[in-house]
């Protein structure tokens, strides 16, 4: 298998392995491909930068119908907690106005930052807004805006890897570890 890891100044242990990530990954994109393919739309995928480009492009792949990509950056962890303010370092890539967005999130925690990203979009005129998620800590999610495609669901620890960083290590790890 795989063993402990240090970024910074912190330990990781295993938690999800890349296996089990990849089958959660395929259960999202069968499900995005029934709302989508066949249907004359042509949705955007909205990466939400950094994390979730790993996760973007493995949906984008096993996607087959015509979609187009954007990206935004948001953040609101420092270190291994949240914030609870969001912040927009880098705004839309492109135009939104009448269009179908996915979002593309890696995890989805209390929910701010979706339901920030969410209002953004509908601001600039998107027709819809579905959101996309590989994680998601239910124990945790304070709103009441359902999340339409979710990987798993885990519990509320601080993780790594598959995108997830701690202060920006650990994104390029193929799975995922927990704080020790």
């Amino acid at each position: 298998m795989y063993e402990k890891i240090t970024l910074h100044d912190k330990t990781f242990v295993p938690y999800i392995s890349n296996e089990v990530l990849e089958k959660a990954i395929d259960k999202v994109a069968d499900k995005i491909n029934s709302d989508y393919a066949g249907s004359g739309r042509i949705p955007i995928f909205l990466n939400v930068l950094n994390g979730a480009t790993m996760f973007t492009a493995a949906i984008m792949k096993r996607c087959n119908f015509a979609a187009e990509l954007m990206s935004i950056k948001m953040t609101s962890y420092q270190g291994t907690s949240s914030t609870g303010k969001v912040k927009v370092p880098m705004g839309l890539t492109g135009d939104v106005t009448g269009r179908d967005v996915i979002i593309i999130e890696d995890i989805v925690d209390t929910g701010n930052t979706i339901v920030a990203l969410r209002d953004i979009l509908l601001e600039k005129g998107a027709a819809s807004v579905k959101i996309c998620t590989m994680l998601t800590k239910p124990e945790v999610y304070q709103q009441s805006l359902p999340l339409d495609y979710v990987g798993m669901e885990i519990e509320n620890r601080f993780i790594v890897g598959y995108g997830l960083d701690y202060d920006e290590l650990g994104r390029n790890l193929k799975d995922i570890y927990i704080l020790e």
